[in-house]
């Protein structure tokens, strides 16, 4: 018998029992969904912290409480040893930094009139906002005599800016934030959602205003930006010079934004992998629930084994049937499956913020790994029912 014969007879076993295949291939179904779904979301979240990291320029530097070893973790000295005086020292002494900035960080309600919202707000130096390019869209960005003297200033997002004031002008108004009132002296340029965060749901006030304001004598981190790229590493290696006068070595972590970038990489890469690994064992279950209905199918066709092996069919051509029959329940799902985790990880893209983003790599390691539990789960069924005998197979009640 030719193989065309053999994948006849397949389909024809499992048009036979159409309620069951679907069945069976629900698992992988499930399983090949699961992988590209999850895996997407993963892909998605690693294309899109990097794009992000990547706006910002290629010669950021970040100085960091404690002792981080990236890719091992963070082993603290105890408390945020960081203050404004590292700031203006760095910025003082570094020859290599055009900008050194910091910001301290608080969630709160923040009120106009009787509307009230909880927004984050930021306490940052007067050139925070340089660094992360941030422009100013109307009026003016906090300035250093205003930071120097603790002025009580507030540069609003654009979403504080619609929910106060509308379509009307927010410079000069007041609003009230911890009970103290500040002046709108600046409206921040849209940056949009962020993972279903809106970063235009953000009010800016001086560094200082917000140490008062919170009873804090310390800043959250140190952010600076290099002249250029190439000197990225001269200013590191000047800024752990700098700060190590003061403080200790495992009091503080100096940082580049490519290796910042590379440990996100590396962690969001792990995270995938874990999540296609989820996917993984539904699919493994969904070979499993294969194998069981091959099993039941030998059992009930035993008597057809029987016939055939009669009228001169060979274990080889038994072998092959139902292997045909497990792979194209496994190939059939996988393709159903892939086509469902596709649209669902691009209706979650369009319809929300979450990123998704389906990759080549997971489709083919998806399409692949069911046509190999197709093989793997049948090929006992196929030769349990090619050694059938055909005398017995034909008793076979």
């Amino acid at each position: 018998m030719n193989i065309f014969e053999s994948f006849r007879l397949a389909f024809n076993g499992l048009n036979a029992n159409k309620m069951r295949s679907f069945l069976t291939m629900l698992g992988v179904i499930i399983g090949v969904g699961s992988v590209i779904l999850l895996v997407s979301i993963g892909q998605g979240a690693k294309s899109y912290i990097t794009g992000e990291i990547q706006s910002l320029g290629s010669n950021l530097i970040f100085v960091m409480p404690g002792k981080i070893e990236f890719g091992g973790g963070q082993h603290p000295s105890g408390e945020n040893k960081l203050s404004l005086d590292d700031v203006r020292l760095v910025g003082k002494k570094s020859k290599y930094m055009e900008y050194v900035g910091a910001d301290i960080e608080s969630s709160d309600r923040v009120k106009y009139g009787n509307k009230i919202r909880n927004v984050m707000v930021y306490g940052v130096t007067s050139n925070i906002n340089k660094i992360l390019n941030v422009p100013i869209v109307k009026g003016r960005d906090i300035t250093e005599s205003q930071v120097g003297g603790a002025r009580k200033v507030v540069v609003i997002g654009k979403t504080v800016a619609e929910k106060f004031f509308g379509s009307g002008e927010p410079l000069g108004k007041r609003i009230t934030i911890a009970s103290q009132k500040f002046t709108v002296i600046g409206v921040l340029k849209e940056r949009g959602q962020s993972m279903g965060v809106d970063r235009d749901d953000v009010v800016d006030i001086p560094i200082t205003t917000a140490q008062s304001l919170y009873g804090l004598d310390r800043v959250s981190f140190i952010m600076g930006k290099a002249r250029d790229s190439e000197s990225v590493d001269p200013a590191i290696k000047e800024i752990k010079q700098i700060m190590g006068k003061r403080l200790k070595p495992n009091e503080f972590t100096v940082s580049s934004q490519g290796e910042m970038l590379g440990a996100f990489k590396n962690i969001l890469s792990i995270l995938t992998l874990m999540l296609a690994g989820i996917g993984g064992i539904s699919l493994m279950v969904g070979g499993i629930g294969i194998m069981n209905i091959m099993l039941v199918s030998v059992t009930e066709r035993t008597r057809e084994i029987g016939v055939r092996k009669a009228v001169g069919a060979k274990t080889y051509d038994i072998l092959i049937q139902f292997i045909i029959e497990a792979m194209t329940l496994s190939v059939l799902g996988g393709i159903i499956g892939i086509s469902l985790g596709t649209g669902v990880s691009y209706t979650i893209k369009s319809l929300s913020s979450l990123p998704s983003e389906v990759t080549v790599w997971s489709v083919s390691i998806a399409f692949f790994f069911s046509a190999f539990v197709g093989v793997f789960f049948g090929v006992y069924p196929a030769w349990k029912a090619s050694r059938l005998n055909p005398i017995d197979a034909l008793r076979y009640e």
